[in-house]
């Protein structure tokens, strides 16, 4: 174990010379193109490429934001909570949901599904028809 952590160690020495080293090396690239000092290591690969003559890719435009689509909000003005994403799939089915069906629709995790059809059920929006299969209560 000790041999192990020798090793480590000399490996550990190493690298940080081989980062002084490069930095070093970045400096004097960038003091002979007049660019400011790297404060990383990754700029240092961008100078490098400069140095060397190739062209950096052009920059992406970035799309154009559209504006947000009017969402349905709850009665308090706030964006539907996934409590209420779930219960408007439920209550749009005839025949009832399945939680296999709400977990491709919402992208959830099971335990997260299963947590909110509880408190559906706890709050008396929704039943179960049968196992797995929820629906809307009917008043």
């Amino acid at each position: 174990m000790k041999d192990v952590q020798k090793e480590l160690l000399a490996i550990s020495t190493s690298l940080s010379s081989l980062v002084a080293k490069v930095e070093k090396m970045v400096e004097a690239i960038e003091s002979e193109s007049g660019a400011a000092p790297a404060a990383k290591a990754k700029p240092a690969k961008k100078a490098a490429a400069k140095a060397k003559g190739a062209k950096a890719a052009p920059k992406k435009k970035a799309a154009p934001k559209k504006a947000p689509a009017a969402a349905k909000t709850t009665p308090s003005g706030s964006q539907p909570t996934m409590l209420d994403n779930i219960y408007t799939m439920i209550s749009r089915s005839r025949n009832g949901i399945t939680v296999e069906r709400l977990k491709k629709r919402t992208g959830l995790e099971a335990r997260q599904v299963s947590n909110a059809l509880y408190k559906l059920t706890k709050k008396g929006k929704i039943e179960t028809l049968s196992r797995g299969v929820y629906v809307k209560k009917k008043k």
